[in-house]
């Protein structure tokens, strides 16, 4: 994945706002411990529920049990929208990262987002790659990578709203 191209979009921005750099964005992103993403029901309502997730490659990867609602939802539609940020309204960052949620099986990478998962969270998370998915105490969990077609970036304190395309 190549360098976005970034442009501040000035109809949401304070007149002295600057675009947040990509780099900040993608910092922001990695230390985020918590995302929430937003899936479609087979009948188009929308489904939201939070998760901790991985930055990796230049994708934003997540797991989910097979059974529960985002994994049905992605069954049927790609599409999703991650969001991290603070709740504060005068400072810090804001991102939604859009893309298509595509499952990863390659148990090479699969391990690597287990070591990621593990380094992240301390030890707290520990997955076994394995047959394509997260083996753990629970059972399998399937993993997914989303690859960004759009980055939203929106500062607040100086109010910014930012566009990353790619």
């Amino acid at each position: 994945m190549g360098a976005p191209t970034t442009s501040l979009d000035s109809r949401f921005s304070d007149p002295d706002a600057t675009p947040i750099s990509w780099d900040d964005t993608v910092e922001a992103i990695e230390s985020a411990e918590l995302f929430w993403i937003a899936t479609v029901r087979g009948d188009g309502r929308p489904h939201v529920t939070p998760l901790p997730a991985i930055w990796l490659d230049g994708a934003l990867h997540f797991c989910t049990g097979a059974a529960e609602q985002k994994a049905v939802n992605l069954r049927g539609n790609p599409h999703v929208a991650l969001t991290t940020g603070r709740n504060d309204w005068d400072r810090g960052l804001d991102v939604v990262v859009e893309g298509d949620a595509v499952q990863v099986t390659d148990d090479a990478m699969l391990e690597r987002l287990a070591d990621a998962w593990r380094t992240k969270w301390d030890g707290r998370w520990q997955f076994e790659a394995r047959d394509g998915a997260f083996q753990h105490e629970v059972g399998p969990a399937l993993v997914y990578a989303v690859a960004p077609t759009k980055v939203l970036t929106f500062g607040k304190g100086t109010f910014s709203h930012t566009r990353h395309r790619f």
